[in-house]
């Protein structure tokens, strides 16, 4: 019953290929130094790629990507193909029209239950004004509706 934004957290693999999947589990941890987590479920494929890895891109999603939410959730597709996207600082995808981008420097892991908490130290963030973000609520999507 907690409403909440909707990302989509993107890196590369070891073999230089862009990864990614949806996340309603982001949230600021500190201003100073700037930190922020997400969580991951250990049993996900794309898991090894982020645990290991060096960086990755928080892309908070705009009103009107829901349907880009849906594909990056998706299991047994591409789901990188047609997606326009640009490579940050430290080469994690950016996704364009994403209402917000953080890209960070994978600092720490912590394992608790079933999932990972990541919590990254965010290096360049960046935002557009006025966008509408895209909401997620008791199993769906909200756009321009009130809950």
């Amino acid at each position: 019953m907690f409403a909440t934004g909707v990302t989509i957290v993107t890196a590369r693999n070891a073999q230089g290929q862009p990864i990614g999947l949806t996340a309603n589990s982001f949230n600021s941890v500190s201003l100073e130094p700037p930190l922020v987590l997400w969580s991951l479920s250990r049993a996900a494929a794309s898991m090894p790629a982020f645990a290991n890895g060096s960086h990755y891109a928080i892309n908070v999603l705009a009103a009107d990507q829901k349907a880009l939410a849906e594909r990056f959730a998706s299991r047994g597709i591409d789901r990188f193909a047609g997606v326009e996207h640009h490579s940050g600082i430290s080469g994690a995808p950016l996704l364009v029209g994403a209402a917000a981008t953080f890209e960070c420097f994978n600092r720490s892991r912590y394992e608790e239950g079933d999932h990972v908490i990541f919590v990254g130290e965010v290096e360049r963030c960046q935002h557009h004004g006025g966008m509408s973000p895209l909401l997620y609520h008791g199993g769906r999507f909200y756009t321009e509706h009130p809950l």
